[in-house]
């Protein structure tokens, strides 16, 4: 019964550990999450009135229009409404992002 419950505890703490994917170079634009994929190339100017309206920020894929909440929103704050090459790890059943570097795309 030990081993059960060992082998059980290991398979979960796998589960949780691949969640999130490793990780990734990603471009897209950071938007907010009431228009997401609306304000791709609009600008900072109309993603930051959302923002201070109580949005959240966002990042949209650029390739695939996927749109991700980002976990680590402070991390965006310089790039609202930008053009960005983000590191990132993904998270596809939560549609979250953790930034782990970003930069304005050229």
């Amino acid at each position: 019964m030990k081993r059960i419950l060992t082998l059980a505890a290991a398979v979960l703490s796998l589960a949780s550990v691949s969640a999130f994917a490793a990780d990734g170079k990603l471009t897209g634009y950071i938007s907010d999450s009431m228009c997401a994929a609306k304000h791709m190339g609009t600008g900072a100017a109309c993603v930051k009135k959302c923002m201070d309206g109580g949005d959240s920020p966002v990042f949209v894929d650029a390739a695939s229009k996927t749109v991700y909440k980002i976990d680590n929103p402070d991390a965006v704050k310089a790039f609202w409404g930008a053009k960005v090459d983000v590191s990132a790890a993904t998270s596809d059943d939560k549609k979250s992002v953790h930034i782990s570097s970003i930069a304005e795309a050229k």
